[in-house]
């Protein structure tokens, strides 16, 4: 069994533990953890089994904190969105797509929606948003989710009953006016 060469001082262990009780970002103070019991001997299923890590991240954080000290264990994450519309564009586009049709906004050459432009599709609100905003959705997923937050819905045609037997319908709704008659 290879002999473990992270091995922490008694003033490491002394600083790690300090600041992981004054830290108050979660993710940060289970890697202050992690690197202290680590550094202290425990054995490596304990620490991934109480700090809820992997093995791979474990070892990445001792070869950062071996190199750049503790600074290397704070969180480096932002956090947000990196949303490409503003929540105020986002308000000017809802009102535009429910008060205009895609023709009088685009104009009829550039709809390519059913209807002559009367109704809104993907490709409508993709021109449109490139036009007026300048965005560019690479999935056509995010532009589900923008026409969702617009509270935009899909129409779905109504389901039509296409028999091949016509002349088997035409007996079978005889029969059912006959019973209910």
């Amino acid at each position: 069994m290879a002999t473990r060469k992270f091995v922490l001082s008694r003033a490491e262990v002394e600083e790690l533990l300090a600041a992981f009780r004054t830290c108050r970002n979660g993710d940060t103070k289970i890697r202050y953890q992690a690197i202290r019991l680590y550094g202290q001997g425990y054995e490596v299923k304990e620490i991934l089994a109480i700090c809820n890590c992997c093995h791979r991240s474990l070892m990445a954080w001792c070869q950062a904190y071996r190199h750049r000290g503790i600074a290397a264990l704070v969180d480096q994450r932002k956090g947000g969105n990196s949303a490409k519309i503003a929540v105020p564009q986002i308000e000017q586009l809802t009102r535009q797509l429910h008060q205009y049709t895609p023709a009088q906004l685009l104009g009829n050459e550039q709809c390519t929606g059913p209807g002559d432009g009367a109704l809104w599709n993907v490709t409508d609100v993709a021109a449109l948003l490139k036009r007026e905003y300048g965005v560019v959705f690479t999935s056509v997923n995010s532009y589900y989710n923008l026409l969702a937050r617009c509270n935009m819905t899909y129409q779905r045609p109504a389901k039509q009953y296409k028999s091949q037997y016509v002349s088997k319908l035409m007996t079978f709704e005889e029969g059912l006016e006959k019973k209910t008659a």
